[in-house]
């Protein structure tokens, strides 16, 4: 059911819709040197035999499981000598390009360079960091995307009114049984069109000769879906993304459904318990220091508990960091440490020295007001470095747990004001206003 012309490909319309760049370079037959990155079943390898069957240029296919440099200087010597005595151009497609290791992908790097051969490579991991540079910077990379719903179901439906299908037999193919095999699919036509050849090939006809695919079939056909996840490329760093960026956007639903991907997919739990962990420090911080708590003990007994039961534990984190006021306040460390990387901003003050040791004969200690023996257990007095006197680097946010510590923090500012000591120069009455 692969297409055979251009015309019969579905999909993919942003780089081979009518008048796209791509399609132009295949319907005039003056394609280059391209890399086509995607998902599998999504067409990269039938647009690749489209090419095949429309250029006049010789094709020749290697798959980057099979073949080594060996083969791959015997095609571009034959290219060579196919370019020097009949002018004819060949096209070399690798398919599983990403596989090829480094010295492999040098072996084609002087042919494309030289434009002796037009490469075309396919891959399903990112050509950025699978593909070396210098091939790269030479390919023109077009990004396929998984086959949307209409699409997928144009091709089932084409499937069975197609000579190369089953045009010759009676299917009949339930409104619903289509909806679950194009929603179980993932946009991968290889998946559907398995799916739909395994439910018609194992379904008995009726007595009068059709072959009646129902919902309950379908579920037989293709029972588990197949989300594409890969724990070392793109699939993994994106989901871990998502599911960050909505615990960040304070969506719980959405953090649920990019955890659930991952869990399902095979990830390991306590790589997502981990990023809970750093999460519950760096987005949720004060507002909600009992965040970093929850993370903690679902770390925990997660070990004691395991999966599947651990999957509650998972969510109630998760559920837990969403819905928590957020602050990334914690990032003042960032700032201090900048602070010391680019300045001197002077030694230990002798009051905050350590008097254990030395405070008769150098002075150390001398000065310091233990803040016990004042009200409010507080006293006004200056903690860094005299050059660095009115430097502050935390700022509290105005949501949750650090509203209360703003308004203690503006309460001590008010004592060092009162004792005549610059040392908390925040002005939060701007920060409130924007906060309401």
């Amino acid at each position: 059911m692969r297409p055979r012309e251009i015309g019969e490909f579905l999909g993919q319309e942003h780089i081979l819709g009518q008048g796209k760049l791509l399609r132009r370079a295949i319907e005039a037959d003056r394609i280059r040197s391209v890399i086509l990155f995607g998902p599998p079943g999504t067409g990269k390898t039938t647009l690749a035999r489209v090419v095949a069957r429309t250029t006049r240029a010789h094709f020749v296919t290697l798959n980057a499981v099979l073949s080594g440099v060996k083969d791959i200087r015997q095609a571009t010597e034959q290219a060579g000598e196919r370019l020097g005595m009949h002018g004819r151009r060949t096209i070399v497609f690798v398919d599983e390009v990403h596989r090829f290791n480094k010295a492999q992908q040098d072996a084609l790097l002087p042919s494309v360079e030289s434009g002796m051969i037009i490469f075309i490579g396919a891959t399903t991991e990112n050509p950025f960091f699978e593909v070396i540079k210098a091939l790269v910077s030479r390919s023109r990379v077009f990004e396929f995307l998984p086959l949307e719903p209409v699409h997928l179901k144009q091709l089932a439906l084409r499937a069975l009114s197609d000579p190369r299908g089953y045009a010759g037999r009676q299917v009949a193919l339930e409104d619903d049984a289509l909806e679950h095999l194009v929603g179980t699919s993932g946009g991968d036509a290889r998946s559907l069109l398995n799916a739909l050849e395994l439910a018609v090939e194992t379904t008995p006809a009726s007595p009068d000769g059709t072959v009646r695919i129902a919902l309950e079939v379908a579920e037989d056909s293709i029972q588990r879906r197949a989300v594409l996840y890969d724990r070392d490329g793109d699939a993994h760093y994106d989901t871990i993304s998502a599911f960050i960026k909505s615990l960040r956007g304070s969506d719980p639903d959405a953090a649920l459904y990019w955890m659930a991907r991952m869990l399902y997919a095979g990830e390991d739990p306590r790589f997502i318990l981990r990023r809970m962990l750093i999460f519950a420090a760096e987005d949720v911080g004060l507002a909600d220091p009992r965040c970093l708590q929850v993370a903690a003990s679902a770390a925990q007994a997660f070990e004691y508990v395991g999966m599947p039961e651990g999957q509650y534990i998972l969510s109630e984190c998760c559920l837990y960091l969403a819905t928590a006021p957020k602050s990334n306040s914690t990032k003042a460390y960032f700032g201090a440490l900048r602070h010391v990387r680019k300045e001197d901003g002077g030694g230990v003050p002798n009051a905050l020295k350590d008097a254990s040791r030395d405070s008769a004969e150098l002075g150390h200690g001398k000065g310091y007001s233990y803040p016990h023996d004042h009200a409010h257990h507080y006293v006004s007095a200056q903690y860094l470095p005299s050059g660095m006197h009115g430097t502050y680097f935390y700022e509290p946010g105005a949501l949750g747990f650090e509203k209360t510590i703003r308004d203690r923090l503006e309460w001590w500012g008010k004592q060092d004001a009162d004792a005549g000591i610059d040392k908390r120069r925040r002005h939060y009455a701007a920060d409130k206003q924007r906060d309401e």
